[in-house]
């Protein structure tokens, strides 16, 4: 197994194009990862819903919004 300076090395005597390729990759990995991609994270979840067969309506919604304008303060 390469430790982190032999990994270094390595990635140093790739052509250019295979850094930025690899680069590339890690970007994308660590998006994945850190849930930093939103939009893919909800097609995702989209997709699953329909896989699933999941239904859901209003009835499923009720009594969960907050009708509150908001802090009450006592004067």
């Amino acid at each position: 197994m390469m430790n982190l300076q032999e990994i270094i090395n390595s990635i140093n005597g790739l052509p250019r194009e295979e850094q930025e390729y690899l680069f590339e990759f890690l970007r994308k990995k660590k998006e994945e990862s850190t849930g930093d991609n939103f939009w893919q994270g909800l097609q995702k979840f989209r997709k699953v819903i329909q896989s699933e067969e999941i239904i859901f309506n209003d009835e499923d919604l009720t009594n969960l919004r907050d009708y509150s304008l908001g802090r009450e303060i006592d004067l």
